[in-house]
């Protein structure tokens, strides 16, 4: 079986890692709290299962953020070049892991799926035609893909045991 693996990794190269699939769903997040995170318009996040991420070299220094929410946020960043690498966001705890798109060797790969909070969006951002824009957040069932809400499912019911 051929499986198709992504590597990514912060600017010094200290830090670099390895999506062992492909994401459940790849978000475009144009909310204030990602802008002004990001210093950008909007972040690119792929969610995929924590356990499907491995880190290759180096360490990450783990940065407990405040968030929409009100949960907070832990931020993995290269101790070196402070490059935000991913997320773990509270309600998906460290079971998920929101890789910054950006960071990525071939972040082409991943284009949205979805774009999301763009009430907030700048209006000079001009989102294509044929994919999903959402004012606020989305309901999952609707629109991730069958195998990725199956995924979630299974790592969800191995979590409760």
């Amino acid at each position: 079986m051929n499986i198709e693996t992504f590597d990514g990794g912060c600017d010094c190269k200290y830090v670099r890692y390895r999506m062992l699939s492909t994401p459940l769903f790849v978000h475009c997040c144009h909310c204030r709290w990602c802008q002004r995170e990001t210093g950008s318009a909007f972040v690119m996040n792929a969610l995929i299962e924590s356990d499907r991420v491995q880190l290759l070299s180096g360490e990450l220094d783990m940065v407990m953020t405040p968030s929409n929410s009100g949960k907070g946020q832990k931020i993995a960043r290269c101790p070196q070049c402070r490059i935000a690498l991913w997320s773990h966001y509270a309600g998906g705890g460290d079971a998920f892991t929101f890789i910054r798109v950006g960071t990525l060797d071939d972040p082409d790969h991943f284009p949205p799926d979805i774009h999301i909070y763009t009430s907030s969006k700048q209006p000079w951002v001009i989102i294509p035609e044929g994919v999903p824009v959402m004012p606020e957040y989305y309901e999952r069932e609707k629109y991730w893909p069958e195998e990725s809400l199956k995924r979630r499912e299974a790592l969800l019911a191995k979590r409760s045991t």
